[in-house]
């Protein structure tokens, strides 16, 4: 059971709730911290006090003040003239784990909503009513302003619903579920459309892939090497100890792991062979170093889900902080580093594809006995070779950019939303480069035989055979690559 407001959210978390798996309460300490802080804007508004975005305008309006009577329709049209996304509205569940992090956001006390609105949020995500919320027009510095309004538009009885794979009105979902249309009131627009959700969203569905790809290119690498037979001495610890990078030595342990009770490898431990090439011996320095940056972003997006990133800042009756808890910078860069760092994987595992159909050290070119008539595995290489220069050009990093907007007040933004985006395209991208290495491995390793390899190793060859038959003769491989990709989006191997 997960207590808004009071337990901290964890990449694990998030997901697990989201799909359903773990209960969430609103505890009474929560309950008590909303209901405080509430009290606080409320004598706010009540003062003569200009505050921001509690009795002034937003952004460059923020000199001008408005009345009491006109409050709550300014809330109103902070919501509806924010919503201006374009493009194809993001995955379900995308939106529904925005949601998630907003409500434990403003059950930390510090925003100043209604609980009645808490409850209503808590309700859509119980009830997997998930607003549908375009994908552009973020710029990541009031936090994420268009896609935050569109996913709250419903409160009010505006936007749209996702009614299984078609998208309805929001006035219809609320007539169907008996619920009125909010009215909102002080600072509760703001204290909604203000905040990182949407950059942090993408954080965490591509935190949770790049986990399991990370496992993957490892296992990839090992078939590959196992295939190529190469020399299990650059993962020994004694040699890692003296460069002891966290992710190295994480990927080295899982290389011997993966090695254990080989005995294909253990055949040529006394061969001639003095190395390999970097994209097999240098596996723990480069899939180390991808996974130092998943930890970066990990330890950076698990601070931002606890963390309050609206504003203003309510502290008192007397202070509410106009600061930038909002901008995104923190998690765009982080974005933009595992990027980079998910990127490599698949330039690395596109030059091993290379190597195992050079036709050296016992394998055929191409990986077929019957080349000239047939092409063997030639072609599918240029799939992974265009992936790898895909993802090349989408490692540009959004966060190295900044357009001012807002007439100048909000004249550095982030650009984290892009940020978000292109990891989880780069990502995508790895998925099916990463098949099709693991299908190269498997036709490799039917050339090391008798020879067993690892138990995981066998188990995982058994997993490919199971769906993708060894290539004799040419065939169409399309379906083929396609079952190996959805082995992998599935996570249908065993990485452990």
């Amino acid at each position: 059971m997960f207590k808004y407001g009071i337990d901290n959210l964890t990449v694990n978390k998030v997901i697990s709730i989201a799909v359903g798996k773990t209960k969430t309460i609103l505890s009474s300490e929560a309950i008590e911290k909303i209901n405080k802080c509430r009290q606080k804007v409320e004598l706010i508004t009540s003062s003569n006090r200009a505050v921001y975005g509690i009795n002034t305008g937003f952004g460059p309006l923020c000199d001008v003040k408005i009345s009491a009577a006109e409050t709550s329709k300014l809330q109103r049209n902070l919501l509806i003239t924010h919503a201006v996304g374009v493009g194809e509205p993001i995955k379900k569940d995308l939106s529904k784990i925005m949601m998630i992090c907003k409500v434990h956001a403003l059950c930390q006390g510090f925003s100043g909503i209604r609980l009645s609105i808490i409850k209503r949020l808590l309700y859509f995500i119980e009830n997997d009513i998930i607003p549908v919320v375009p994908e552009q027009g973020s710029v990541g510095a009031s936090g994420d302003l268009a896609p935050l309004s569109h996913l709250f538009l419903p409160l009010i009885g505006e936007g749209e619903i996702w009614d299984a794979d078609n998208i309805i009105s929001a006035n219809k979902v609320l007539e169907k579920h008996k619920l009125e249309a909010i009215k909102l009131q002080a600072k509760e627009g703001l204290a909604l459309i203000n905040g990182t959700q949407f950059m942090l969203a993408h954080a965490i569905k591509g935190l949770k892939k790049m986990n399991y790809l990370l496992d993957l290119a490892d296992l990839a690498g090992a078939m590959s090497i196992e295939g190529y037979k190469g020399s299990e001495s650059p993962f020994k610890e004694e040699l890692h100890k003296l460069r002891p990078f966290k992710g190295n030595l994480k990927v080295a342990e899982r290389m011997r792991m993966l090695f254990k009770d080989s005995e294909n490898i253990t055949s040529h431990i006394d061969c001639e062979r003095v190395q390999d090439p970097y994209s097999m011996r240098c596996i723990p320095q480069v899939h180390g170093a991808s996974r130092n940056a998943y930890y970066h972003l990990k330890e950076m997006a698990e601070i931002e889900m606890n963390s309050v990133t609206d504003n203003p800042i309510i502290l008192s009756e007397t202070e509410a902080i106009s600061g930038g808890n909002f901008h995104g910078q923190p998690i765009a860069m982080a974005l933009d580093y595992g990027a980079l760092a998910t990127s490599e994987l698949g330039n690395i595992s596109d030059r091993r594809c290379y190597l195992l159909i050079e036709g050296k050290y016992g394998l055929p070119r191409l990986l077929t006995e019957s080349g000239g008539i047939n092409s063997g595995f030639m072609i599918p290489q240029y799939t992974t070779a265009a992936l790898v220069t895909e993802n090349k050009s989408l490692c540009f990093p959004p966060s190295a950019d900044s357009v001012p907007t807002s007439l100048g007040q909000e004249d550095h933004v982030s650009m984290g939303s892009i940020s978000g985006r292109k990891f989880n395209q780069i990502l995508g991208n790895i998925e099916k480069i990463l098949a099709i290495e693991l299908m190269y491995a498997a036709q490799a390793l039917e050339f090391r035989r008798p020879k067993k390899f690892s138990t995981l190793i066998e188990e995982n060859f058994r997993i490919i055979r199971n769906k993708v038959d060894k290539l004799e003769e040419d065939r169409i491989l399309k379906d083929d690559i396609n079952n190996m990709i959805n082995l992998v989006k599935n996570e249908k191997f065993i990485v452990n």
